[in-house]
């Protein structure tokens, strides 16, 4: 930014302001009245400073501004002259926009371009002048930015520098870089953060910290953008590191012009500061900042917006306090180094003057205060209208206002960069006309004694005052002088001096002088008067050095004879230089201060000699002198601006300047104004300078002592005028030309001449020299003109004023025709019409002929053709039209001109042609993965040579319209299409293509690339942190074009990082599904660790590259131990230290960064609201502030970025004791006439053990000594005896502890009386009893007679009882304390004299009421509860014990704060059922149980897939899609995989593990033959049983014939096969008809006989992928039944199933069909029942604990249809139920022996009701399933009571049909009114369950249901704790152990078809227990070995080496039943 001189920038500012005063010229007196309305100029909108633009968009810029009149706007230069238009490049608009339109880029003109504007506002109020405007074009030229290498030491950070060549720098700025790959670097706002490795700088560096090896190997480039054009490129070169091995230690080292820098940046954007330094070892960087104005310096703070990337500070949003001294300190081990940095942070520029405008009166100050802002301010300016002022201070004052004062004031503020300006207005008050004197006295000569009159009249606005003068000083009344005035009508004022009786000493010179505010008239005159000399006293006299001294003495008196001038007593003259003449002047000539500053002495005397002396003091003074100036070395041209200032540099003043030109006044001279400057200076200005104004300028200056000239003299240039301006003129062809060309001007322009180039004016070039051209004296000669000298003619006479003049002709040649091309080809297309043109120059007229073929060619023979001719200024033009062209117009034509000088021909060689023909023969020679060879015969190329052929390709799914091409030269017909993507279908086809055009496309043919391994990395891979030992490795697959065919799926490969151990790869299977990412979990990581992985893509032929390797920690854990060695100690009574160590590293589990103190007093450590924190990054802490003599629990806990750890154990400390507070109240009540009794409160804050307390009393009024007195610390009152009887005494009381004595209490005055009234000696106090405790509230009374004490209970008159009753002191004692007793107790005391009475609250704490427990939300694997507590509770409530276990689990707690209201309950199973309850505590103990909340979390059982999307069948293997699956909404365990051959009974069980995320295959098929294929899956809600057929292909991959299955016919097919076979359809159909009708009669009649039988139905296959609907009625009953004998479980990983189902069909039978429970319906529905069981043997007992079977192990009862039931202490295993999740959680359920209708103890084990919860529930023959515990209850027969244990769990069962379940079988009816005992009864949700979900649930059996529907459940007792839970306390992962070996006994195996069962054969029972029908005892293991404990029988079952016999389920807490042998499956 170029930036002028202040100097410079005056001088033009001041000429500008010259033509602003011209405006005033000649009226330099009068001014026009103040008008409100009017004012001066002010700008609307200024333009900026700086205005960039490129060429091909220009600019305008605008101006605007107001002011009354509206102002001019005028464009002035930097040097003052107006800005004038410049065709094409600058125009100002008639809106006062200067406005540069686009240009091209050779018109550029750096005076235009580049230049410096201004825009000057003026009205007639004055003129004010905007902001430097910077204007700068920018020609679009090609730039090139560079990066250079680098040098950087390894592990030093790098900084590449993108290099812009100087002339683009100011508008092109870096954007981003990127490396060889492309990979994108951005800045810090796009990184978050300045973590990054690579950063883009704000500056536009990058940024790379701790370079290594490896960046040596990458480049990298810039991308800049261009600010005006938007363009952006990236650098030529690229740049890399070179890394040097650092040898030794390196001390930091930095470039020496590195080592100072200064910056510039504006604010609110991001700025660095470098410290580019380099060493070994890495050196440390730190910054600091010097303190302003002093040597001190302190460090950068470091925050969210200043921030240190290595060496390199970064500022964002830089503001201007950031500006300063910065200093960069660099160290190592080896030395260090520094780098400042002198930042400034510019803000931009704003001014504002305060007033904008004000009114002053003449003389009156006025003040004007620059109010700016910005940084930095350089200077500080102040212009008046345009003129500089030399003020450079904020304020401006202006002491006396003058006229020329007013006008427009302007503040300019300035830096290096830009400015800013505000103005604002001075306005005069009122009207000026200067003083004239209009009438005035003459001189006379008189005697003394008559009076004097002397008049002086004078006119002026305002109105002069006038005075009077006698020989120079001023006359004032007295009373001999009078002087009056007075104004007339007219405004004149007329003024008189009175002199009465005038005295000789009266004579002398009078004066009168009229003067007012803007001027001064005078007039004098001599008055003589007779008398005696007298000389007046003289005033001191000043003069000017150099000049000539004179002054005539002041005398009076007349005659004088002689006046003599002495000095010094000597008389004058004494030197040279003195001259005294007669009447009294004195001379003295060049005036010197050394030698004529003296006193001078006047003597006058008369002829009779009577003198009269005075005395003068001179004083000399220094003459005006004037400073040389000149208008400059050069001349100045024709409308510059001039200025030239007259400078007084020494004087006295007053000093008069004066302009003259030529020796006359300027005043008649337009265009020329003069501006007085000050006192001392002039300046005279020339804002349009024409002809007129050269001469020579003189300034004359005078002042009281001499007058100066100086004169220079103004050259003006005067631009060239015409003489003779030359005119078109016409030659003949070969005679001499001759053009005449003249202009004068001054200089003397010289005149010079150009030819256009072209046919056209416009461009003009120099006249070659040669022979025949030359110029002389402006005159153009042409000798032996041809036709080659024809043309436009540019003469130009320039003098270097202006732009000079210039002249354009025409010089005309008249010549014979001529053609300019003589042979030309012309090619057309075949068909199209064509045009052939022939242009002749010359004179006209010409006429044209056209020849073909050298043959006269006639329009009339052949229609196609037609001739036109087209007379031009030049000649005449021709043209042949053909309308259709044709094979037989390839021909040379030719036409002949001729006119009156000559004739001349051109001829025109045509040819037609076509488009080639399409190419043939493509055939495909070779191909490969990426590219294919074609070839192919070349076409006829339609009589123009073949440029290219194009070679089209697609993929074959895309239209022709998304083409790829390859262009191949024309005269090849073999090549190779590369870049193409492997196993990919192309279609490829071929286009020839000549200067015509493109010809057909050739037939396409089809071509399948190659596949190849993946070439791309997957994308996008983000690895994330899910927990502490789980990272997530997200990723997208590589761009599609990377595939190279169809990925399979992926390797994902990690690994602990910086180890070098390998990889540990896990395959993902592809998702199909349109840009869904890729997931996948690893698990069971190390917590806080970093890991590194990789990702790899693989198809079939092989995997792709791998990924860039990603680093990630898991999440910091929280430490698992609390810290150890927790201590306090008891510092002082309110202070306590704790210590403790921190926990061992591998605990962390992250980085601790602090400890957490948690402290409370020991009796409020149970609310968690008044608990404290203290955080300390020590090991030890004092907490202060602390109660004193308080017990303190404190626990410590260690705190990472993970959360806080585990706290200690809690540990206690006790605060010292101290001495206790005052006793908190006092009484003293009067007892006698000598004894009045004192008691008191205890203190509020004992601080300690109380010891004992002190009475002190002293007797009121007397000097008495006072009295003390010990009490133990148990009394709480003194009784005070031996007082004297109605005087008054004073008592106050202390405690002590062994601290020492407290506070004493306040002072209470009692008076010992006879009378004694009755009061009450306690206080109001508040008592806490706890529950079922006693409680006591002390009632003390005195009084005389004594007082009757009565207590009222709540308001209540007391009444005493068993547990309250009166004690003999008054109090009242309440025994075993309940709830009830809460409230207020008053006590009243009463005697004949007066009563009294105080009131206790008595509190109870008792153990909360049971809370309310509501379910919040439910998740797959979490409940979410929310507590309320009971609002009876008045104890506070400490906290809740929240309790919950799954159907068939162990009871769970979870202890949960007070202040929680809400509680998940996390790591839930998915899809199973929960209850839940809650309990509260508080100090007294915990309270009671909330109901029971029944609930299950979300999800459900596995859901089957589509048989297409899960079976991929081959030759010898299938594979399967586990994906396919959908899991229900819980998570996948496992699949189990059997097969077999379709014609085999037994399954093969392929795995039993199968991982749910990978696909499996089944190898070892044989082709071509039928399989059945059986998949379990498992997940925590279930399993599902899916079969499938499918057959394996050929060998040679083909398919076979389905195995008896017919074909598909269509419906015309089956019509027709009918209708054709008659004859054989109708019999059969007949037959079949007669039989139905039988079966039906016979089921009919069999079905009324017996209707208990059951039939047996077997599941068959039910063809390829076949699966059981559920919604199919026909399947019930089969489901129903029990399986058939090859029926076997569904394997369950972990599990033995010890299930023995001892099942036989029975005589009884259902008498009602299956049937839905709808909770919706009347609940009073009961169904009839059959005849109750029969009890067969007597009663067993059963108790709690120890019951023994008493080797009775046969059922008891019989019931018709159930011959064999669960006999009592039964133990049954229920199989796939939790044991899914854990093997260890088996469930034993054992039944209980009968009571013959007694109830049994309610603290029976076993998963049952809550004791005191009896159930009255219902039966009937084939018992029904029961999920809930009040699912089916119903009636006894008998009407009897039933209680029913252990309620019905409800699972997912395949043969759960409505009420048909196996589980039924173990329900059981007294008909005694006995109780029921269930066993469990699962109930499955599975494809075979007959109805809906929400009708599975119970059916016929209404009732008065016990419980709500929503909460079906059990709630254990005995601890809740389920009978046979065999559970492993260590296994608390969800996740399933690998399940063991399905068949590893495969005598014992048999298969089973059925699809979702829990059940197991009868053959399998039986195999283990005897024949078939032995239903008796179940033999007990008759050795004590075979008896082994839970732990044992695990291990065994681990190692797959328990036998059938020795699986034995034991008991486990403690009941005493005995587990009986079941088999294991």
């Amino acid at each position: 930014m170029a930036y002028m001189m202040p100097n410079e920038r005056l001088k033009w500012l001041t000429l500008c302001a010259a033509v602003v005063v011209l405006a005033s010229v000649g009226n330099t007196l009068a001014a026009n009245p103040a008008d409100s309305d009017q004012k001066g100029p002010v700008f609307l909108k200024e333009p900026t400073n700086r205005i960039d633009f490129s060429n091909s968009t220009g600019a305008e810029i605008e101006c605007k501004s107001s002011g009354n009149p509206m102002p001019e706007i005028i464009w002035i230069r930097s040097d003052g002259t107006a800005v004038g238009d410049v065709p094409g490049l600058r125009q100002i608009s008639s809106d006062g926009k200067l406005v540069f339109p686009p240009f091209r880029a050779e018109d550029y003109r750096q005076e235009v371009h580049a230049q410096v504007y201004a825009c000057l506002a003026r009205n007639q109020f004055g003129s004010i002048i905007s902001r430097d405007v910077h204007v700068r074009a920018v020609v679009q030229q090609f730039y090139e930015s560079e990066v250079n290498n680098e040098y950087v030491i390894r592990g030093n950070s790098a900084v590449l520098k993108c290099s812009i060549p100087s002339f683009v720098a100011d508008f092109v700025q870096v954007v981003s870089w990127q490396d060889e790959e492309g990979q994108l670097y951005g800045t810090l706002e796009d990184q978050q953060g300045t973590d990054g490795k690579y950063l883009v700088l704000p500056s536009g560096e990058l940024h790379i910290r701790e370079v290594g090896p490896e960046d040596g190997y990458k480049s990298y480039q810039c991308r800049t953008k261009h600010r005006l054009t938007g363009e952006t490129r990236l650098s030529a070169t690229k740049g890399r590191l070179v890394i040097t091995e650092p040898v030794g230690s390196v001390a930091p080292k930095v470039d020496m012009h590195d080592k100072m820098d200064f910056s510039i940046k504006r604010s609110n954007t991001s700025l660095n500061l470098f410290c580019k330094a380099q060493g070994y070892p890495m050196p440390a960087f730190r910054w600091y900042k010097f303190i302003e104005g002093t040597t001190r310096k302190q460090a950068v703070v470091l925050n969210d917006r200043v921030k240190q990337v290595s060496g390199t500070l970064i500022i964002k949003d830089a503001v201007v306090e950031d500006s300063g001294k910065y200093l960069c300190v660099v160290n190592n081990s080896v030395g260090g180094e520094s780098v400042e940095t002198v930042l400034t942070v510019t803000a931009p520029l704003s001014a504002k003057i305060d007033p904008p405008t004000q009114t002053i009166d003449f003389g009156r100050p006025a003040v004007f205060t620059c109010q700016y802002t910005g940084n930095p301010i350089k200077t500080v300016s102040w212009m008046k209208d345009g003129k500089a002022m030399g003020h450079s201070e904020p304020v401006l004052r202006i002491e006396s206002v003058k006229k020329e004062d007013k006008g427009m004031y302007q503040c300019f503020v300035r830096n290096d960069q830009e400015s800013a300006e505000a103005s604002a207005e001075l306005k005069l008050g009122g009207r000026f006309d200067p003083p004239v004197i209009r009438q005035a006295f003459q001189e006379e000569t008189m005697e003394p004694g008559p009076s004097v009159f002397l008049k002086c009249v004078a006119g002026g606005n305002p109105t002069p005052e006038i005075s009077w003068e006698l020989d120079g000083k001023k006359i004032a009344n007295n009373d001999r002088f009078q002087v009056g005035q007075y104004v007339t009508v007219n405004g004149d004022v007329v003024s008189y001096l009175n002199i009465t009786s005038v005295h000789a000493n009266d004579g002398g010179l009078y004066k009168c002088i009229a003067k007012s505010k803007v001027g001064v008239a005078e007039h004098s005159a001599k008055l003589n008067v007779y008398g005696l000399p007298y000389i007046r006293q003289m005033e001191k006299k000043a003069i000017v050095a150099g000049e000539t001294l004179m002054v005539t003495c002041p005398v009076a008196g007349y005659p004088i004879d002689s006046i003599v001038w002495e000095r010094d007593n000597r008389a004058l003259p004494i030197n040279r230089k003195q001259k005294v003449f007669p009447n009294g002047t004195l001379i003295i000539e060049n005036v010197e201060r050394n030698s004529d500053q003296a006193t001078y002495t006047c003597v006058a005397k008369n002829q009779e000699g009577y003198s009269a002396r005075g005395s003068l003091e001179v004083q000399v003074m220094v003459p005006p002198k004037i400073t040389p100036f000149d208008f400059g070395e050069e001349p100045t041209n024709v409308e510059d601006s001039v200025s030239v200032t007259c400078l007084i540099s020494s004087g006295d003043l007053p000093i008069d300047i004066e302009w003259l030109f030529n020796d006359y006044g300027i005043s008649s001279y337009s265009g020329i104004s003069v501006v007085k400057n000050g006192k001392r200076s002039s300046i005279l200005g020339i804002d349009n300078v024409q002809a007129r104004h050269a001469g020579k300028y003189s300034c004359k200056v005078k002042n009281h002592a001499a007058a100066v000239n100086y004169t220079a003299e103004l050259i003006v240039n005067v631009p060239p005028r015409w003489i003779l301006e030359p005119t078109d003129k016409a030659f003949a062809q070969g005679s001499d030309a001759k053009v005449e060309c003249k202009a004068d001007g001054f200089p003397k322009p010289q005149v010079t001449w150009k030819k256009a180039v072209g046919d056209t004016p416009g461009e003009y070039k120099d006249l070659k020299k040669s022979d025949n051209i030359r110029v002389e004296e402006g005159t153009l000669h042409i000798d032996n003109i041809q036709k080659t000298n024809e043309g436009y003619y540019l003469c130009e006479a320039i003098n270097g004023i202006g732009s000079g003049l210039s002249a354009v002709i025409m010089v005309s040649v008249q010549a014979p025709p001529e053609f300019t091309e003589k042979l030309r080809n012309q090619t057309a297309r075949r068909g199209e019409p064509a045009v052939l043109q022939c242009e002749a120059k010359g004179e006209k007229p010409i006429g044209i002929l056209w020849n073909m073929n050298n043959m006269r060619l006639d329009p009339k023979n052949d229609n196609r053709y037609t001739i036109r001719e087209e007379i031009l200024s030049a000649g005449v033009m021709s043209s042949l039209s053909i309308k259709r062209t044709e094979r037989s117009d390839s021909a040379l034509f030719t036409c002949v001109a001729t006119n009156a000088f000559g004739s001349d021909d051109a001829s025109i060689n045509m040819i037609v042609q076509e488009v080639p023909e399409m190419p043939y023969a493509l055939k495909v020679l070779d191909k490969s993965g990426r590219s294919v060879q074609l070839s192919w015969a070349q076409p006829y190329d339609g009589n123009s040579p073949l440029n290219r052929y194009i070679i089209e390709f697609k993929r074959s799914r895309a239209s022709w319209d998304e083409i790829d091409r390859v262009m191949v030269p024309g005269h090849t017909t073999e090549a190779q299409v590369q870049k193409l993507s492997p196993a990919t279908t192309y279609n490829i086809r071929i286009v020839a293509e000549n200067e015509i055009g493109s010809s057909q496309s050739s037939e396409a043919v089809t071509i399948i690339t190659a596949e190849e391994a993946p070439s791309g990395k997957p994308q996008n891979i983000k690895v994330e942190p899910v927990n502490q030992t789980t990272l997530r490795v997200t990723w997208k697959p590589p761009a599609r074009s990377d595939w190279n065919g169809e990925i399979l799926g992926y390797y994902v490969g990690y690994k602990l990082s910086n180890t070098n151990s390998s990889y540990i790869f896990e395959t993902i299977n592809f998702i199909t599904e349109e840009g869904k990412e890729h997931n996948l979990e690893l698990n069971n990581l190390r917590v806080y660790t970093q890991y590194s992985v990789v990702i790899q893509a693989f198809n079939k032929i092989g995997a792709g590259p791998l990924s860039d390797e990603e680093k990630q920690f898991t999440a910091e854990g929280t430490p698992s131990q609390p810290p150890s060695d927790t201590a306090c100690t008891t510092l002082t009574s309110q202070t306590i230290r704790v210590s403790w160590v921190s926990p061992p590293l591998e605990s962390a589990n992250g980085v601790i960064k602090t400890y957490k103190v948690v402290y409370a007093p020991s009796d409020e450590w149970y609310d968690e609201t008044k608990r404290h924190y203290k955080k300390t990054a020590s090991s030890d802490t004092v907490l202060h502030g602390l109660k004193k003599y308080t017990n303190y629990t404190m626990q410590v806990l260690a705190t990472t970025a993970g959360g806080d750890g585990v706290r200690s154990v809690p540990i206690h400390c006790q605060t010292e004791p101290d001495v206790p507070e005052a006793p908190t109240d006092v009484k003293a009540l009067v007892m006698g006439n000598a004894a009045i009794l004192v008691s008191w409160r205890p203190p509020a804050q004992p601080n300690g053990i109380i010891t004992q307390y002190t009475v002190y009393s002293k007797a009121e009024g007397a000097e008495t000594e006072t009295k003390t007195q010990k009490v133990p610390h148990y009394q709480m009152s003194f009784e005070a005896t031996e007082l004297e009887k109605n005087k008054p005494y004073e008592f106050w009381v202390t405690a002590s502890t062994t601290i020492g004595e407290g506070q004493q209490s306040k002072s209470i005055v009692a008076m010992p009386s006879d009378q004694v009234p009755a009061k009450i000696a306690s206080f109001d106090d508040t008592f806490t009893a706890t529950f079922k405790e006693d409680a006591k509230m002390p009632c003390l009374a005195v009084g005389a007679p004594q007082p009757e004490i009565t207590w009222k209970i709540k308001g209540v008159e007391f009444s005493a009882n068993d547990r309250m009753r009166l004690l003999p002191d008054g109090s009242l004692l309440i025994k075993s304390v309940n709830r009830q007793d809460a409230g207020d107790y008053s006590c009243h005391a009463e005697n004949s004299i007066a009563k009294d009475s105080i009131t206790h609250k008595l509190i109870v704490l008792a153990p909360p009421q049971s809370p309310h427990v509501t379910l919040s939300a439910t998740t797959t694997d979490a409940l979410t509860v929310r507590l309320k507590p009971h609002e009876g509770d008045t104890a506070p409530l400490h906290g809740y014990t929240l309790h919950y276990k799954p159907e068939f689990g162990e009871w769970e707690t979870a202890e949960v704060s007070v202040d929680s209201q809400k509680h998940n309950i996390e790591n839930l199973l998915c899809g199973s059922r929960y209850q839940v309850y809650a309990t509260g505590f508080n100090n007294i103990g915990a309270g009671e149980a909330s109901d029971i909340l029944n609930t299950r979390t979300k999800g459900q059982k596995p859901k089957l897939p589509e048989k297409p999307r899960f079976i991929e069948v081959s030759s010898n293997s299938v594979s399967l899609h586990f994906k396919a699956w959908k899991d229900g909404g819980c998570p996948m365990s496992h699949f189990v995989v059997e097969s077999k051959k379709r014609d085999q009974l037994e399954w093969n069980q392929i795995s039993n593990n199968v991982k749910p995320d990978n696909n499996y295959v089944v190898l070892d098929l044989e082709p071509a033959t039928w399989y059945n294929l059986r998949i379990t899956a498992h997940n925590s809600a279930g399993f599902t049983v899916a079969e499938y057929d499918f057959a394996t292909l050929t060998v040679t991959g083909g398919t076979i014939a389905p195995s008896r299955d017919l074909p598909e016919l269509s419906a015309e097919d089956t019509i027709r096969i009918i209708l054709s076979n008659l004859n054989l359809v109708v019999p059969v159909v007949a037959a079949l008809l007669v039989i139905i009708i039988a079966i039906i009669v016979i089921c009919i009649l069999r079905s009324k006989g017996n209707h208990h039988k059951d039939d047996v139905v077997y599941n068959q296959t039910m063809g390829p992928g076949a699966t059981l609907d559920k919604r199919r009625p026909d399947l019930r009953d089969e489901l129903g039944y029990i399986a058939p004998p090859n029926r076997k479980l569904p394997p369950v990983p972990g599990s033995n199933y010890n299930t023995c189902d001892r099942i036989k069909r029975g005589r009884g039978g259902l008498r009602s069909n299956h049937s839905t429970w709808d909770p919706r319906r009347n609940p009073n529905l009961y169904e009839e029942l059959k005849a109750p069981p029969v009890p067969m043997h007597g009663n067993a007992n059963i108790y709690g604990h120890g019951g023994h079977a008493h080797g009775n192990v046969e059922c008891h009862y019989r019931h018709p249809g159930m011959e064999d039931e669960i006999c009592p202490y039964a133990t049954f295993h229920l199989l796939g139920f939790r044991e899914e999740m854990d093997p260890t959680k088996a469930m034993n359920f054992q039944t209980f022996p009968h009571q013959n209708g007694h109830t049994p103890v309610p603290g029976h084990a076993g998963t049952m009701l809550p004791p005191g919860h009896p159930g009255h529930v219902h039966s009937r023959s084939g018992s029904q399933s029961m999920p809930r515990a009040n699912r089916y209850q119903r009636k006894n027969s008998q009407g009897g009571q039933s209680s029913i244990y252990t309620p019905a769990p409800e699972y997912d069962d395949p043969a759960n049909c409505a009420e048909e379940d196996q589980y039924r079988r173990y329900t059981r009816v007294n008909s005694q009114g006995g109780s029921l005992y269930s066993g469990p009864g699962p109930e499955y949700d599975d494809p075979a369950n007959c109805a809906p979900e929400e009708d599975q649930y119970g059916s016929q059996y209404g009732g008065p249901y016990g419980q709500p529907y929503d909460h079906y459940g059990s709630r254990g007792s005995m601890g809740r704790r389920s009978i046979g839970s065999a559970r492993n306390p260590g296994n608390g992962s969800p996740e399933p152990p690998p399940p063991p070996p399905r068949n590893h006994d495969m005598s014992n195996s048999s298969f089973n078809d059925s699809k979702e069962s829990n059940e197991i054969s009868e053959a399998e029972c039986d195999r283990d227990h005897g024949p078939r029908g032995n239903y008796g005892a179940v033999k007990r293991s008759p050795q004590p070995k075979d008896q082994r404990t839970t732990e044992e029988m695990r291990k065994l079952i681990e190692r797959n080496e328990a036998g059938p016999k020795q699986l034995q389920l034991q008991q486990t807490n403690g009941a005493g039943f005995t587990a009986y042998d079941t088999m294991a499956v």
